[in-house]
């Protein structure tokens, strides 16, 4: 089964949701797969956390380390419960870098 590829639609849809919860220093861009969520300029981003499209309707999440490595967390789910999650029980991968 050929993997699934993330939309524009995604990443817009994504950048809203997270300006609508008072996160206007994030965006979000697609990448293959993924929907990344970052900050910072846009010559030199850094990244926050991404979300990886499993299927039609399944993500998975993954977020940055101190290091700027990505690290898979275990959850699989849609996009819009994996980022209340992240801002629920992983808030500080959001935060403002400064």
């Amino acid at each position: 089964m050929p993997k699934q590829h993330a939309a524009p639609e995604h990443a817009a849809a994504i950048s809203s949701f997270l300006a609508a919860q008072g996160l206007s220093h994030l965006r979000a861009r697609k990448y293959g797969q993924m929907v990344i969520i970052e900050s910072g300029p846009e010559a030199d981003p850094i990244g926050h956390a991404r979300l990886r499209r499993d299927t039609v309707h399944f993500w998975t999440l993954e977020v940055a380390t101190h290091t700027g490595r990505w690290e898979k967390t275990g959850f699989r789910g849609l996009w819009q419960d994996l980022l209340k999650l992240l801002m629920a029980d992983f808030p500080w991968t959001l935060a403002r870098i400064e």
